[in-house]
């Protein structure tokens, strides 16, 4: 039986208040000016800094609550951004988690001129514009409200890691989502007033998987419990969240796009941890694949393809849909008001007004597939999505070259961006992995073949034993090419 997320958090805050050997050390309220890093000028700006200093315990609260949990006391060696330049934004050592300095960083320069829709050719606002307040509240809500959910369906994993090494890079995952959300509550409190306090109370109150006051987005209210999701969620989730910020970093409101070019400089690293961490998984079961004399990957304590690729499945079929249905008048009001680019608008595109042709979308009518043909605004979130999946598609080409390499028939995919949709024109239809529109029956007929399935979870519980001593690593997972910022193999990446 499953136990929800909401109760699983209840019964681990539970635990954790009633033996004092798990309990979270105190995060004390700070002094913005000493302890937060920035370059926003709060020094120079008492009402902001009032306004932190109220949010700050509540934060530290949440962040005792529902971090990591069991290693706050531990050091760990972190990479701690103290400024934008390159000196200053990868310090590294050993840190508790509490201890980080969570830090407020924008871009210094950026575009001076508006390259996105109607307001093409404006200069860029450093206010926000009364008539766009609400949409760049909605824009800035859903994005902050990502990051702390992504700690919270990760916080329990760090019991079950299988090296220091993965260990220090999930709590690394976990410490700049962090500073994500603090970069954009930083917005909140700076450029939305009354409202911008509340929602940025709001975004420490809802949590993943939470019944009755879940995180803002499907994807981030999945559990998230073995580092084989871990990996897929950071492969997957965490690159929606590269595009998501380029496209973002594009707006016309310049505090937000310089918020994300530094984002966008950590997301990276998370995009690592994914990529590389599926990589591992994947060419070590080829490996114990070969050793087992009837190709029993199982049989020699490791994780199947076939379980990989449904993983794969699950967890890109649940971030397709962040973002948001493929024909979208709120894609294209933002598009034509200045609010939101596309990837790289102004790098890749000359016609930054998106008014002429059309593009090609199948929908479903009357029980079968049909094309039709939409306004490339009202198309941007398939525009989005297409460059997500070519990224994504990088990737996997990447992992089955690794596999044929090893002599492995095996070939990964990605599903169509039509299977196990939740939002989106596709949502109410059922379609197999190829696209191929199927009923519901069916669907479920195989669900268990091609999604992530209880006795898969079963399985990949049995097997995700923590292994602590440095230089070792778990039996289903390969070692990296090389250490965390040059560090040997033995190195005490978390000192427990």
């Amino acid at each position: 039986m499953r136990v929800s997320a909401h109760a699983c958090f209840s019964l681990v805050r539970c635990a954790r208040q009633l033996d004092p050997r798990n309990m979270s050390p105190a995060v004390a309220p700070v002094d913005l000016n000493a302890r937060v890093p920035n370059n926003v000028g709060l020094a120079d700006d008492p009402k902001l800094r009032r306004a932190l200093e109220h949010w700050q315990p509540k934060y530290a609260e949440w962040w005792n609550d529902m971090g990591p949990t069991e290693f706050q006391t531990n050091e760990v060696y972190l990479r701690t951004a103290t400024s934008v330049d390159s000196n200053g934004w990868a310090t590294w050592d050993h840190v508790r988690m509490p201890d980080y300095r969570w830090g407020i960083f924008l871009t210094p320069t950026h575009q001076d001129i508006i390259q996105v829709g109607d307001a093409t050719g404006q200069t860029v606002w450093q206010e926000v514009p009364g008539e766009h307040r609400n949409a760049l509240r909605r824009i800035i809500v859903t994005q902050g409200d990502t990051e702390p959910a992504s700690v919270e369906q990760q916080r329990l994993l760090g019991k079950t890691a299988p090296s220091l090494y993965d260990m220090r890079n999930l709590f690394q995952v976990n410490v700049e989502e962090g500073r994500h959300l603090w970069a954009m509550v930083y917005l909140l409190h700076k450029h939305f007033g009354t409202d911008g306090r509340e929602e940025a109370n709001e975004m420490l109150e809802r949590r993943s998987g939470d019944a009755d006051n879940p995180r803002l987005l499907g994807a981030f209210n999945q559990p998230c419990d073995n580092w084989l999701s871990f990996f897929a969620f950071t492969m997957f989730t965490d690159r929606d969240g590269k595009f998501q910020l380029a496209a973002l970093r594009e707006s016309g409101f310049s505090p937000l796009a310089r918020s994300c070019d530094f984002m966008l400089t950590e997301e990276a690293f998370h995009l690592f941890v994914g990529e590389t961490g599926m990589e591992r998984i994947i060419l070590r079961s080829a490996e114990l694949a070969a050793l087992d004399p009837n190709g029993d990957v199982r049989a020699q304590g490791g994780i199947d393809l076939d379980l990989i690729q449904r993983t794969i499945n699950y967890w890109f079929s649940y971030c397709l849909d962040l973002f948001g249905g493929e024909i979208s008048s709120n894609a294209a009001s933002y598009f034509a008001n200045g609010l939101k680019g596309r990837f790289r608008e102004a790098e890749r595109y000359t016609d930054h007004l998106a008014l002429e042709g059309f593009r090609e979308i199948p929908v479903v009518e009357q029980g079968r597939l049909s094309i039709r043909q939409v306004a490339p605004r009202n198309a941007m979130n398939e525009s989005l999505r297409d460059d997500y999946i070519a990224d994504c598609q990088r990737a996997v080409d990447r992992w089955n070259r690794g596999l044929a390499k090893l002599g492995s028939d095996c070939v990964l995919t990605l599903p169509s961006r039509r299977f196990h949709r939740h939002q989106g024109i596709y949502s109410g239809h059922s379609f197999d992995p190829q696209g191929n529109l199927i009923s519901q029956e069916f669907f479920e007929s195989h669900r268990n073949g091609w999604l992530l399935n209880p006795d898969d979870e079963v399985y990949l519980a049995s097997i995700m034993k923590p292994v602590y001593e440095p230089g070792k690593f778990a039996q289903w997972i390969r070692p990296p090419r090389r250490g965390m910022n040059g560090q040997p193999d033995n190195f005490d990446y978390v000192r427990l």
